[in-house]
């Protein structure tokens, strides 16, 4: 059996500690068919000295959960990680980047299709006051640009005050009514092959299609042709040495496909949801051993 090392949560971060091992269950559980063995670590007991990951022959980042309300160690620690050469998929450089959504906008300008978006360095009622009358929109959701899991995200109506706003850089975009009435779909990519397809809706009432917030999730049994498309284009645009993707996408006023995230970090693969489960990442996982 091969050992690699799998980066997990703070230990001191008590929000995850019910959660996390039962993924890493299931990544080891798919791992494990593939003769490799999983040793799980905290990212945070590696920020500034690479040291105990250097000896891997691979550091899958894949339970990293929290990086989000400590981003500063985070991008030290991805820095720490680039410069001592850890064997690490998806690349340091890589989970550096994004982990801040503003790449979205690099994606834009190479042709990838978003949902409009404001860019503001600190939210404000007038910020929020000019992006309903740049969009004509009734509806807009604020996010921050370093979140996760739709942390500190607002769904406002037209005329409703901004209230419990994000501090620090954030997006301004439409909300999207097919989030509730089709869904947000995700494609899963192993090893640069689709893997399998989810569709994700919310429970009445909400907009956050996360399970935490009752999110149902669902298998498809392909993807449509507009939302391949849209995948490998992101992909294609993107550009980088990847093992595993998970590219999020909404239909826009029009039908069309427009991403929402390329999930590179700690993406959920849903691996339930996949009809071999998860034999196509674990096969992903020991090509690159």
């Amino acid at each position: 059996m091969t050992r690699i090392a799998v980066l997990t949560p703070d230990p001191a971060d008590s929000s995850y500690a019910g959660q996390w091992p039962t993924v890493l269950e299931r990544l080891a559980g798919a791992l494990a068919t593939a003769g490799i063995t999983v040793e799980p670590s905290p990212w945070t007991e590696h920020v500034e000295d690479a040291s105990g990951l250097t000896g891997h022959p691979l550091v899958l980042p894949l339970i990293v959960w929290g990086y989000h309300r400590d981003h500063g160690r985070w991008m030290q620690a991805c820095e720490t990680w680039q410069a001592a050469g850890v064997q690490m998929l998806n690349p340091a450089e890589v989970i550096g980047w994004n982990s801040d959504k503003s790449y979205l906008g690099r994606l834009a300008d190479k042709g990838v299709a978003i949902p409009p978006t404001v860019w503001v360095e600190a939210v404000t009622q007038a910020d929020v006051d000019a992006a309903f009358e740049r969009f004509g929109a009734e509806t807009v959701i604020v996010k921050p640009r370093v979140s996760g899991g739709a942390w500190k995200t607002l769904r406002l109506s037209r005329g409703e005050p901004l209230s419990g706003a994000p501090e620090g850089p954030a997006m301004i975009q439409p909300y999207l009514p097919s989030i509730e009435s089709e869904g947000e779909t995700s494609l899963l990519f192993f090893g640069g092959a689709l893997s399998h397809v989810v569709n994700k809706r919310p429970v009445a009432g909400e907009f956050r299609i996360q399970v935490q917030f009752g999110g149902q999730y669902s298998a498809l049994p392909e993807p449509s042709a507009g939302a391949l498309a849209l995948a490998q284009k992101t992909l294609a645009a993107i550009d980088e040495d990847l093992l595993y993707a998970r590219i999020d996408m909404a239909q826009g006023p029009g039908g069309e496909w427009l991403l929402m995230e390329a999930e590179l970090i700690e993406p959920d693969f849903y691996l339930g949801s996949a009809p071999d489960g998860g034999r196509r990442f674990a096969e992903a996982v020991r090509a690159r051993l």
